[in-house]
């Protein structure tokens, strides 16, 4: 039986390594309850469990409303005060150690409220060892037979820990690290850099790293327990593997093991000063993972990971990527009736969470294996730098005779019309001061950053050019009234000041503010439109020089732009979604996400603050100021009708 057992996972095995562009299969989040026995104190007072097992997959509850009613739940194990450490990981938490070899992810998660056993189901005791060291002992034994000599793979096994203590996250392996930021690469990875990684290739290894680990991580006394975790516990095991022969293919399976920090009730703690400060930030992350839960079983456009550093780093375990088992740790006394309720709901809306798992895995030849998660993001950039050389420096060179666009060689299997746009594009980018450098021939990155740059350039010439004309077709629509209005009627003040332009055959294209400044220098000249060349050359400056350059140019008063900050940060601060998409460079989403900032940080105090978004740069920032200002700046002036000297 054991050796048809073994030959079924190595099928399944072969299987997962083979499969490709297929969708992940669908793997829903199994959940265990494990309740401890009583305490020595209240064994002593013959004490009756308000917990009762009905069989090894369902219990039962005294329903704290209704004395004669039961609550019932039915989970995929339940773990009586009998269950020993080695019926849980057996029968619970050793299948998913197959998954690791496949180059997935799995994870364990260890939940209750304080004092409840959750530490000791994760770690254990010398005599009856827990998950983490059971689980350890059988990964390395296993990478050690499946990377015997003339098996096809090659395995590594590193571990990281860390714990999250008041929503910091710290390096029980280099205490001295501080505060870790965590990041999400550009393959949606959660890696955290900076975050101490150990190889280990023996369980004699793993002691000598996680024992003293372990006893950094913080820990105090409550009213409820004396050894009280104050913290999130997070052990990381990444296997590596990678193929002998070609085509040296790798696979990498990261296994998480949490020790979550038990919920408390300060009311029964007693916890003060710091201690009360540790349980609110532990509450409020477990309250947070509630709503991730919620917000997964509902299928809600977003899912709030961010709002806590405790379901960030939680996202492949929850709705990510990752088989993942949940053990709810509750206790039997009536005194912990409450967080024991609470504990089952929380398994019960857990089970219905959906991962889907696949293999990740790579092709890359030997010699070029890196170490790249948890590398600084300024060696990381330097790697990746290094390698767009290396491919650019094996290709071939061209000959001597090809022409400057030879690149488009390499692209006959496009049509005729992608061609053509390419070309077109690079000559417009050689036209306007690319410096010789074709776009064709630099790399992809940076051909699609200078593409945006070119598309938001275009945009905003356009939108200077529709705001002239609309000026220019208000000023000739007033003239018959100013005209009117002449000989007896006061002139109503301007925000700009008095110009004179002389009457001339009214223009039928866009000319610069700044032209018409020019001609009130001399009334013996006549109007002459300045060169194409030249009003190109001005339109490309404009946008270059920002705002207090465009700002000048129009002889905007001091008054008028205090006024038209103090209209745009009294709408930020007190203007609804709809109202905010009034704004230009306003859309659905940057209004939302401005709403939502404004409720959790109050109103901004400048509009530079805008800023402090997510979402939102200060390039954007800039941009916005820019484009609201003149919107405001040409609405008064078509409000107010000029006249001439």
């Amino acid at each position: 039986m054991a050796a048809a057992a073994h030959a079924a996972g190595a099928t399944r095995s072969q299987l997962s390594k083979g499969r490709t562009n297929r969708r992940p299969a669908v793997a829903r989040v199994r959940v265990a309850v494990r309740l401890r026995p009583f305490v020595e104190e209240a064994s002593s007072t013959n004490e009756s469990s308000c917990v009762r097992g009905l069989d090894s997959c369902s219990l039962e509850i005294a329903n704290g409303r209704n004395s004669q009613e039961t609550l019932k739940y039915q989970f995929d194990a339940f773990y009586g005060e009998t269950s020993t450490q080695q019926d849980i990981y057996v029968g619970f938490v050793h299948p998913i150690l197959r998954h690791l070899m496949n180059g997935q992810n799995a994870s364990v998660l260890a939940y209750g409220p304080t004092g409840a056993g959750k530490t000791y189901t994760m770690l254990g005791s010398p005599e009856q060892p827990g998950i983490i060291p059971r689980a350890l002992k059988d990964l390395l034994q296993l990478t050690r037979e499946e990377g015997a000599e003339g098996r096809p793979w090659a395995f590594a096994v590193s571990m990281s820990y860390l714990e999250i203590y008041q929503e910091k996250v710290l390096d029980l392996l280099a205490p001295a690290s501080g505060d870790l930021v965590i990041r999400e690469d550009r393959w949606g990875n959660i890696l955290i850099p900076g975050l101490t990684q150990k190889p280990i290739a023996s369980f004699t290894d793993f002691e000598q790293h996680f024992l003293p680990a372990s006893r950094n991580r913080t820990v105090g006394a409550t009213r409820l327990n004396q050894r009280s975790s104050r913290s999130h516990a997070v052990l990381l095991v990444k296997v590596e593997q990678r193929q002998r022969t070609a085509p040296f293919q790798q696979q990498e399976g990261k296994l998480y093991l949490i020790d979550l920090a038990g919920s408390e009730d300060n009311r029964r703690t007693g916890n003060q000063g710091l201690r009360l400060k540790e349980s609110g930030a532990i509450n409020a992350s477990l309250f947070v993972l509630g709503k991730v839960v919620d917000a997964l079983n509902q299928g809600l456009p977003r899912v709030p990971y961010r709002d806590s550093k405790l379901t960030r780093l939680l996202q492949d375990s929850l709705g990510g990527s990752a088989h993942s088992v949940l053990i709810a740790n509750i206790a039997p006394e009536r005194h912990f009736y409450l967080d024991t309720v609470t504990s089952l709901n929380f398994a019960s809306r857990s089970k219905e969470v959906i991962n889907r798992p696949f293999t990740h895995k790579s092709f890359q030849p030997p010699g070029k294996l890196a170490q790249k998660e948890f590398m600084d993001p300024p060696k990381a950039k330097r790697a990746r730098s290094q390698e767009e050389l290396e491919d650019r420096t094996d290709s071939p060179d061209p000959p001597p005779s090809c022409p400057k666009h030879s690149p488009l060689k390499q692209l006959s299997n496009l049509g005729p019309a992608v061609q053509e746009r390419l070309l077109n594009l690079d000559r417009i980018l050689e036209s306007r001061g690319s410096q010789g450098t074709s776009i064709l021939s630099t790399p992809r990155r940076e051909r699609t950053a200078l593409e945006k740059a070119l598309k938001e350039k275009d945009s905003e010439i356009q939108r200077l050019k529709e705001k002239y004309k609309e000026l220019e077709a208000n000023r000739l629509s007033q003239r018959p009234k100013e005209l009117e209005e002449e000989n007896g009627s006061p002139a109503l003040p301007c925000p700009f000041p008095s110009q004179r332009v002389p009457m001339t055959k009214p223009l039928n294209r866009v000319v610069p503010l700044q032209l018409i400044q020019e001609q009130t220098t001399s009334e013996s000249k006549t109007h002459v439109p300045k060169k194409e060349s030249q009003k190109r050359k001005l339109q490309q400056e404009e946008p270059a020089e920002g705002l207090r350059a465009t700002l000048a140019l129009l002889q905007v008063p001091p008054h008028l732009l205090a006024e038209s900050r103090r209209r745009i940060l009294d709408l930020l601060n007190t203007g609804s979604a709809k109202e905010l998409r009034r704004l230009q460079r306003i859309g659905e989403k940057k209004a939302q996400l401005i709403v939502g900032w404004r409720e959790l940080h109050g109103p901004f105090a400048e509009v530079e603050d805008l800023g402090q978004v997510e979402g939102i740069s200060e390039k954007q920032v800039a941009t916005f100021l820019k484009a609201n200002i003149l919107s405001f700046v040409a609405e008064c002036f078509s409000a107010l009708p000029r006249t001439d000297a």
